[in-house]
């Protein structure tokens, strides 16, 4: 049995190596990164009036995308946020996993998206395995609900379900706020995206103060997690508010539309 211990040892000495691989990892701004996670957002954000560019405004066909277009949010003042939406879409295939992002309402057609990604270099693909291990970089995409729905329901054929949460103006404000102060951090600090501690979904509960759960890491379950929690309303059953949530056939059929009339098709839909 003496073979046992070399071996034993060289293991050891491997993931040695491979852990402090990890640990020594710097996260860089400066990689080769898929196209629509290649520009960095810059938010302007000064006495309650903040500023997004660039901002992705991008469509898509069902193959690939569409018009690669790169706008700009003008100023928008905090205190005029009328509503947050929250947006899940599913995995397929795998109940426990969902991608998560948020909307926030200003005006009829004047709706600011925001999603938290892995951001992935070219030729890349996720893994939530590799993402434990600093394999991506942390990046908030803001951009417009147009880009946001139809990239994961028209070229991806995903499900998406879009739930208005239940925050008064004070903490709507303050979640706004939060997310954007955490994207000029990410500027000029880059982080590693983290499966189990940085995800989309706990990136978002933590900007809005939200004690820890489950569905942090299990994101499949963050809508139901949300309706128990009251943040998420509904008269009945969950079940009943989730089939009323869902969006994805709306975003499909409405594609095509300028973006202030997207917006407002989306948001009737989800009312």
């Amino acid at each position: 049995m003496r073979w046992i211990s070399p071996i034993l040892v060289a293991a050891l000495a491997a993931f040695g190596v491979f852990l402090l691989a990890v640990v020594t990892k710097e996260p860089r701004h400066d990689r080769e990164w898929y196209p629509h996670l290649s520009r960095l957002p810059h938010v302007n954000l000064q006495d309650g009036v903040f500023s997004i560019a660039p901002y992705g405004d991008w469509t898509y066909t069902e193959n690939d995308p569409d018009e690669m277009v790169w706008s700009a949010v003008p100023p928008h003042r905090i205190s005029d946020v009328r509503r947050v939406w929250f947006v899940m879409e599913p995995h397929p295939g795998l109940s426990v996993m969902a991608h998560t992002f948020v909307l926030f309402e200003f005006g009829e057609g004047d709706l600011v998206g925001l999603t938290i990604e892995a951001r992935k270099e070219t030729r890349e693909t996720y893994s939530a395995l590799r993402g434990a291990f600093n394999k991506f970089e942390l990046m908030y995409y803001w951009a417009s609900p147009r880009d946001l729905m139809t990239r994961r329901a028209v070229m991806m054929d995903r499900e998406l379900y879009m739930y208005p949460l239940a925050l008064s103006q004070q903490e709507a404000e303050a979640y706004l706020t939060a997310l954007l102060e955490k994207t000029v951090s990410i500027e000029q600090r880059p982080r590693f995206y983290n499966t189990l501690m940085s995800n989309c979904t706990n990136e978002l509960a933590k900007a809005a103060d939200i004690p820890w759960h489950p569905a942090f890491i299990l994101t499949g379950d963050a809508d139901r997690a949300l309706y128990l929690r009251g943040r998420i309303s509904g008269e009945g059953s969950f079940e009943k508010a989730r089939a009323s949530a869902r969006v994805d056939a709306c975003a499909q059929k409405n594609a095509s539309l300028p973006q202030p009339a997207f917006n407002a098709a989306l948001v009737a839909c989800a009312e």
